[in-house]
């Protein structure tokens, strides 16, 4: 046992020196900054928590023409999305990567400074370039990123900013905190980053003040929203691969997520990876299957999940944002979902698929998912109600109020 898993997180014995807790977030990289600001924010509802020129924050940014950057959240996190126009790349400068590749970053979320710290002489130990290491500014989170074997940016990271009901991010003055190198261990706390800059004079409410662009007026379980939706949770992220047993190495064997369901799919084999309860929160699906789907060739991205607080608010979404004028799709394969019942499929106008849903299976201490003939089938026209599944809003309860 100790052999298998030499490394010590917290007292408990694992194969790498971090153990993955959740999708943290991810972005995406687009043609027309103001379309995607206005479709994310105000048609899909994520909250806008910093808007910033990454020129004024990193200097190999500066002579960009696009260094925009707009930073979203659903939840207390700084940011759980984020986007930037598609000159902006991966978030380096030098990288010659596929013209598919749209994401900026798929960013996973470990529980300690020292697991990040580690995670970077592991890689480094596996042959794995290391990208970038430090703290980032705005959000404060410690990372160290990687690229996957098909060019996507990898994060890991801990210690995300936390905005709280006031609705302001860190003010400017707290950004001396930021870090372009591995930090020595240990680090001061933030509870001693905020007092120091107190001392300093620095006003500690002065930063951006999170914005919600809705302007309609819906009553969501007894609450008055902008929209008749609130989205609870990212993820899961579906992306193509160019191999898929070589990527179920990477993710599997390196990053330490378990496979939960093997999918055959018109001769095509996919996977789906989870890194806690939920039945996946990464499924890898072969390129090949891309065009099979319809789904755009500009992107390998083939969905991002979007959990909404109950099938009502996915009705009411469905119905809302057609009435909106996006755009939808219909006839993806429910065995392409698996753990998933009901989902409707939208698109943003660079044709990013994101996946409505609000039920995902939750697997148990025994590690099995739930056999495929006990799964709900999904019936047309979707009923006005459902009987619920023993798992049915068992997973993490949202934090905080919807609005």
């Amino acid at each position: 046992m100790t052999q298998n898993n030499p490394y010590n997180i917290g007292g408990v014995l694992y194969p790498q020196p971090f153990k993955i807790r959740r999708l943290g977030h991810f972005g995406f990289n687009v043609s027309d900054l103001a379309k995607g600001r206005d479709f994310y924010a105000r048609q899909l509802g994520f909250r806008i928590t910093e808007e910033i020129n990454f020129g004024d924050l990193d200097p190999q940014f500066t002579a960009m023409e696009n260094g925009d950057v707009i930073f979203f959240s659903h939840n207390s996190d700084h940011h759980a999305f984020l986007l930037a126009h598609r000159s902006l790349g991966a978030l380096f400068g030098d990288d010659a990567i596929s013209a598919d590749i749209t994401m900026n970053q798929l960013t996973w979320q470990v529980n300690t400074l020292e697991e990040v710290v580690k995670a970077k002489d592991f890689f480094a130990e596996k042959g794995i370039e290391v990208r970038r290491t430090g703290r980032d500014m705005p959000g404060s989170n410690w990372h160290v990123y990687v690229r996957d074997p098909d060019g996507y940016t990898i994060e890991l990271y801990y210690g995300m900013e936390q905005v709280g009901w006031d609705g302001v991010s860190k003010p400017r003055g707290l950004y001396n905190r930021r870090f372009d190198h591995a930090p020595p261990l240990p680090q001061i706390s933030e509870k001693i980053e905020v007092e120091d800059a107190e001392r300093n004079g620095v006003d500690i409410f002065s930063g951006y003040r999170r914005r919600d662009l809705g302007t309609g007026d819906f009553v969501v379980g007894a609450v008055r929203l902008p929209r008749p939706f609130r989205i609870t949770r990212i993820g899961p992220i579906k992306i193509f691969v160019n191999d898929v047993s070589v990527s179920e190495d990477f993710y599997v064997n390196l990053m330490g997520f378990k496979l939960s369901e093997t999918v055959l799919y018109k001769s095509h084999r996919c996977l789906f990876l989870r890194n806690g309860t939920e039945h996946h929160s990464l499924a890898l699906l072969p390129k090949s299957l891309r065009a099979e789907l319809e789904l755009s060739s500009h992107t390998a991205c083939a969905s991002v999940g979007l959990e909404l607080g109950s099938y009502q608010q996915l009705r009411d979404a469905v119905a809302h944002l057609r009435k909106d004028g996006v755009r939808m799709i219909d006839g993806l394969p429910p065995e392409l979902s698996p753990g998933i019942d009901y989902s409707a499929h939208v698109l943003d106008h660079d044709g990013h698929c994101l996946q409505l849903y609000y039920y995902m299976e939750q697997i148990g201490w025994d590690g099995q998912p739930r056999p495929a003939h006990l799964r709900r089938k999904v019936s047309e026209p979707w009923p006005e109600t459902l009987e619920p599944m023993s798992d049915t809003y068992s997973d993490d309860s949202f934090h905080g109020p919807l609005g």
